[in-house]
């Protein structure tokens, strides 16, 4: 899984085109993560999640640091994590992640791009059941031994682990983020980062040119500010 995770975050990058986007998508992660937990990361895992993450994505100390401090103003609107789920042209399954401070402008937006796109908004768990929701933990490979690791983790909701230019990637089921983080952290692991994603469990065959249709509507999607991540079930 970890070169198919891979090929989703380049992808995803890229579409983002500029580091502005990543920041702002961290920096709205920071705000949800001071509100729930408070400002100090050492009492607040989510937060030193985030930060890890920011970190991972290059964002300035100083910025990390602002973002905090506009965090834990009490004025400072917090926001709304919201899946959104669809069908794209062709019976593609479309799951949309987003988080924002207006939630009508919101579902507004993405029932147009669904609209528009020649696809159509469903209600909530109509395609959720196809993708399998995962934690996934990358850390630099060093001196760890993937077969050891395999075990040491297994107790810890290890559903599997691999290797990529140099990087390892722990898979986990959802439930089981925050046992496997303290596992991580226990075991004085510095992870890079530390994401949720979702996994097709069925996919669906396109044509090239049927792909590229669907593919448009999924850039207007991820141009959108508040739009975190799409996830389709193209094979």
């Amino acid at each position: 899984m970890g070169r198919a995770f891979e090929f989703r975050k380049e992808r995803k990058f890229k579409r983002w085109s500029k580091m502005s986007k990543v920041f702002t998508r961290l920096g709205k992660d920071i705000v949800m993560a001071v509100k729930l937990g408070g400002p100090d990361p050492e009492n607040n895992p989510k937060l030193r999640t985030v930060i890890q993450n920011a970190k991972g994505a290059a964002m300035p100390k100083d910025r990390i640091e602002a973002a905090i401090k506009r965090a834990s103003n009490k004025d400072q609107s917090n926001y709304e994590e919201v899946v959104y789920e669809g069908y794209a042209p062709h019976g593609v399954a479309i799951l949309v992640e987003a988080s924002t401070d207006n939630i009508n402008r919101t579902v507004a937006n993405v029932r147009h791009y669904f609209s528009k796109g020649g696809g159509s908004l469903g209600t909530s768990g109509s395609v959720s059941f196809m993708f399998d929701h995962k934690a996934v933990f990358r850390f630099p490979q060093g001196e760890h031994d993937l077969e050891e690791l395999e075990l040491e983790l297994i107790d810890f909701g290890l559903d599997d682990i691999d290797e990529n230019e140099g990087e390892i990637f722990i898979y986990t089921a959802f439930e089981d983020f925050g046992s496997m983080q303290k596992a991580l952290e226990d075991k004085g692991i510095e992870v890079t980062s530390a994401e949720f994603q979702r996994f097709p469990t069925t996919t669906t065959e396109l044509t090239e040119e049927q792909e590229e249709e669907v593919n448009k509507m999924i850039e207007k999607m991820e141009e959108d500010d508040d739009v975190n991540s799409v996830y389709h079930n193209i094979a």
